[in-house]
C-alpha cells in the first residue's frame, strides 16, 4: 500500500481505531486497578562447607576405598530440598495460622487435611528458592498480598529450616562410632603384638640389615668356596703330573749312571745271553725232553730271576739316589696335603653356602609374614584413625546440636517490601496502548480488505480496467 492509501485508510476508518484502542487500554487500566497488590519478600542464607558436608572419613568412599568428596552444588542441593519440603510449608502456615496467611482457605468448607494440602500448595507455588551460581548461596523469596505477612513467612521458614537441617545432620550413631573405634582400637593392639611375637620367636627384626649381612656373607662365601675348588683341581692335576714325571723316572733305566751298575748284572746278562743260544743250539739237536735241555732252560729260568731281583735293586737305588725324583716326592707329598686341606675347605664351605640358603629362604618366608603382619596393623591404624576422627566429629556436632549451631547462616532477613511486584501499573498501561493501537490497525485492515465498496477512483479503475471520467463529491444534506 501507498502511503496515501494508508492515509486515506487511516482517515477512513479513524473511529474505529480509537474506539477499539480506547477500549483495550480501559480493559487494561481496569485490570491493573482490579488486581490485589503482591508483595515479595526476599532473604538470603550461606551455607558454610565446614561441619556436615565434607565426606566423613571411614564411611563413605567409592569404589576405590577412597574418601568421597561431597561438592559445593551438591550440599546446596541438598539444602534447597529442604527448604521446599512439605513439613516446612506445614510449619510456617500453622505458625501464621490459616486464617492469617490464607484467610479465603480457612473460610471455606473443605476438611482440615484438603484445606491445608491446598495452603501447601499455594505456599509452594508462591516460594522461589535458588541457589546463586558459583557460590554457596542461597535465595529465598516468598509472594503475599500483605507485605508483612510475605517477610514472616520466609523468616519463619529460615528459622524452622535450620532446625530441620541439624535434625537432618545430626548423627544418632555416635554410640555406634564409639563402640566401632574400641574394637579397632583392640584389632590394632592384637596386631602389633602379634607382629612382636612373631619377631621375637623368629628372631627377625630388621629384615633389609639381616638379609643384606647375609647375601654379603653369602657372596664372600661363594666366592671363598669357588676359590677352594679350583685349588682342588689344580692341586689333582698337579698330583697326576707329579706322579706321571715320577713314572718316567722310575721306568726309564738310563737314569742310573754307568759308574752305579753293578758288574753282577752285567755277567748275568752274559750269562743269560749265554743260555739262550746254547738253548737255541739244543733246540736244534734234541727234543724238549731232552735232560741236557731241560736243565739248560731250568739254569735260564734261575738267571732270568736273578738278573730281574738286581734291577729292581737298580731302580730303588735310582728313586732314593736321584734328587729329583726325590723333590718331586716332595712336592707330591705336599701338593696332596693340600689336596686334603682344599677339599675340606670346599666342603666346609659348601655346608655353610647350603646353611646360608637356608636362612635366607626362611628370612623371605618371614619377610612375607611380616609384610602381611606390618599391613594388617595398618589397615587396622588406618581404621581406628578413621573412626577417631569420625568419633571426633561426633562429638563436636552432639556438642553443636545441644547449643543449635550449625553451618547455615543467615546473610539477609526478610524485611517487609515498600512496593508491590504486581501489578507493575506503567508496563500494564504501556502494553495496553500497544496492543490497542495494534488491534485498531488490524481491525482497519481487515475491513478495508473485506469492504465491498471503493473509496476512490483508483480502486474503481483497478477492478474495472476502465479509467474514471467524472468523479461526484458526496454531499451530506
Amino acid at each position: 500500500m501507498s502511503l496515501l492509501e494508508i492515509l486515506t485508510l487511516l482517515f477512513k476508518r479513524k473511529k474505529a481505531i480509537i474506539g477499539i484502542f480506547l477500549l483495550l487500554f480501559a480493559s487494561a487500566a481496569a485490570y491493573t486497578l482490579a488486581q490485589d497488590p503482591t508483595y515479595e519478600a526476599k532473604a538470603s542464607i550461606l551455607v558454610k562447607m565446614f561441619r556436615e558436608d565434607p565426606s566423613r572419613p571411614g564411611m563413605e568412599a567409592d569404589a576405590n576405598n577412597l574418601p568421597r568428596i561431597v561438592s559445593q552444588d551438591e550440599v546446596v542441593n541438598a539444602e534447597i530440598q529442604i527448604l521446599t519440603g512439605r513439613e516446612l510449608a506445614e510449619k510456617v502456615i500453622g505458625t501464621l495460622k490459616m486464617e492469617g496467611i490464607y484467610p479465603h482457605l480457612a473460610s471455606g468448607e473443605l476438611l482440615p487435611a484438603a484445606r491445608m494440602d491446598q495452603a501447601v500448595q499455594t505456599f509452594a507455588q508462591s516460594l522461589q528458592v535458588q541457589g546463586v551460581r558459583k557460590s554457596n548461596v542461597i535465595a529465598v523469596s516468598f509472594q503475599h498480598n500483605d507485605p508483612e505477612m510475605a517477610a514472616k513467612a520466609v523468616n519463619l521458614l529460615i528459622e524452622a529450616f535450620k532446625e530441620k537441617h541439624l535434625a537432618v545432620h545430626s548423627d544418632p550413631q555416635s554410640s555406634f562410632i564409639a563402640s566401632q573405634l574400641a574394637s579397632f582400637e583392640v584389632k590394632l593392639k592384637e596386631s602389633e603384638k602379634q607382629l612382636q611375637d612373631y619377631q621375637q620367636r623368629t628372631g627377625v627384626y630388621s629384615i633389609d640389615e639381616q638379609k643384606t649381612l647375609l647375601l654379603r656373607q653369602h657372596t664372600e662365601l661363594d666366592s671363598a668356596y669357588r676359590q677352594a675348588v679350583t685349588n682342588v683341581r689344580e692341586n689333582q692335576d698337579k698330583i697326576a703330573s707329579l706322579k706321571l714325571q715320577m713314572k718316567y723316572i722310575t721306568d726309564n733305566k738310563d737314569r742310573y749312571t754307568q759308574t752305579e751298575r753293578d758288574r753282577i748284572i752285567i755277567e748275568a746278562k752274559s750269562k743269560l745271553l749265554e743260555l739262550q743260544l746254547k738253548e737255541q743250539e739244543l733246540k736244534m739237536k734234541y727234543t724238549d725232553k731232552n735232560k741236557l735241555l731241560a736243565d739248560t732252560r731250568k739254569e735260564l729260568e734261575v738267571v732270568s730271576k736273578f738278573l730281574k731281583d738286581q734291577e729292581e735293586i737298580i731302580i730303588g737305588k735310582v728313586k732314593t739316589a736321584n734328587p729329583v725324583y726325590q723333590s718331586m716326592e716332595t712336592d707330591l707329598f705336599r701338593v696332596q696335603a693340600d689336596l686334603k686341606s682344599q677339599t675340606a675347605r670346599a666342603d666346609a664351605l659348601k655346608s655353610q653356602l647350603r646353611q646360608l640358603d637356608g636362612e635366607i629362604a626362611t628370612l623371605d618366608r618371614s619377610q612375607n609374614q611380616i609384610q602381611d603382619l606390618k599391613r594388617q596393623i595398618v589397615l587396622n591404624e588406618k581404621n581406628y584413625m578413621a573412626y577417631m576422627e569420625r568419633n571426633e566429629d561426633a562429638r563436636i556436632s552432639d556438642a553443636m546440636n545441644r547449643l543449635k549451631l550449625s553451618n547455615i547462616s543467615v546473610i539477609q532477613q526478610a524485611v517487609a517490601p515498600a512496593k508491590p511486584i504486581k501489578p507493575n501499573i506503567s508496563l500494564t498501561l504501556a502494553l495496553g496502548m500497544v496492543f490497542g493501537m495494534a488491534a485498531g490497525l488490524l481491525y482497519a485492515y481487515a475491513a478495508e480488505r473485506l469492504s465491498q465498496t471503493f473509496t476512490d477512483p483508483k480502486g474503481v479503475e483497478k477492478y474495472l480496467e476502465l479509467p474514471v471520467l467524472v468523479t461526484v463529491p458526496l454531499k451530506k444534506d
